[in-house]
């Protein structure tokens, strides 16, 4: 019986280190992310960052941000650059519509890795997309992926868009994890049978790529049933955005999802 005893405590030993050793220390890792107004600041990502314990959180993501790109969108850090602008209200200033055609994922990976390269901040880990809700210009997966070099990818795409800047992250960082989010349900079912077309066509850039696509649309426990358009529902202050409680909901299972898949 004792013998039986040693066995087992010594087989309940060995699963324990073998459960410790799948998890890696987040702690000495780097965060980046990327996204638009549900992402901006601290909101999921700071979840994520607090539950995993991530050394440091770099986060570029602007409100009212796209993948797609715009005709006019500048080169960050070009000799004329104008800036990054999350405005939605309507406007006819120039130098604003000018800053928000430069608020895409392009532009914002370019001052990420403009960032990395000054020393501002470390060389990420892994880094998160969570974009896609206002992108109206979609075009498909298949012209977006066709050939190796980005050169010829139609930027002002939501695919176009989302190959060049996964692929950019992937290529400067060659050991960074990256994981792309999906667009979550919203209050409006219209707006939802939209991100339902979104998530098949970034579906198909993930696994092109090769990256991790994690499903918020479907596992984050944010559902259109329990949301109202523009009203506070029961994660989302107005139909979209995700308040505090949210957030966090949001954050613990992208959190998850980085530690279960992160190898």
């Amino acid at each position: 019986m004792k013998r039986i005893t040693f066995i087992v405590s010594l087989l309940m030993c060995v699963s324990l280190a073998q459960g410790q050793a799948v998890f890696p220390d987040f702690s000495k890792m780097h965060f980046g992310c990327d996204g638009n107004s549900i992402t901006a600041g601290n909101q999921w990502s700071k979840t994520v960052v607090d539950v995993l314990g991530f050394a440091t959180h770099h986060n570029v993501a602007v409100g009212s941000s796209t993948w797609a790109c715009y005709d006019d969108t500048q080169e960050y850090g070009s000799a004329n650059f104008a800036g990054i602008s999350g405005g939605w209200q309507p406007t006819t200033d120039a130098a604003e519509m000018q800053k928000r055609h430069n608020n895409v994922a392009k532009v914002h990976i370019q001052k990420f890795i403009a960032e990395v390269d000054n020393g501002s901040y470390p060389t990420p880990d892994v880094f998160v997309f969570s974009m896609g809700t206002n992108d109206r210009i979609l075009g498909n997966a298949e012209d977006a992926l066709r050939g190796k070099s980005l050169e010829e990818v139609d930027l002002t795409t939501m695919a176009g868009g989302a190959r060049w800047a996964i692929q950019t992250i992937a290529a400067r960082f060659p050991d960074c994890r990256i994981f792309v989010c999906t667009p979550i349900q919203t209050g409006n079912p219209e707006h939802n049978e939209m991100n339902l077309k979104k998530i098949a066509i970034l579906k198909e850039i993930c696994q092109a790529l090769s990256v991790q696509m994690i499903d918020c649309y479907s596992n984050a426990g944010i559902s259109e049933k329990f949301e109202v358009k523009d009203s506070k529902g029961r994660y989302l202050r107005d139909g979209l955005h995700p308040d505090e409680r949210g957030q966090q909901l949001m954050g613990r299972y992208i959190a998850k999802e980085i530690r279960n898949n992160y190898y």
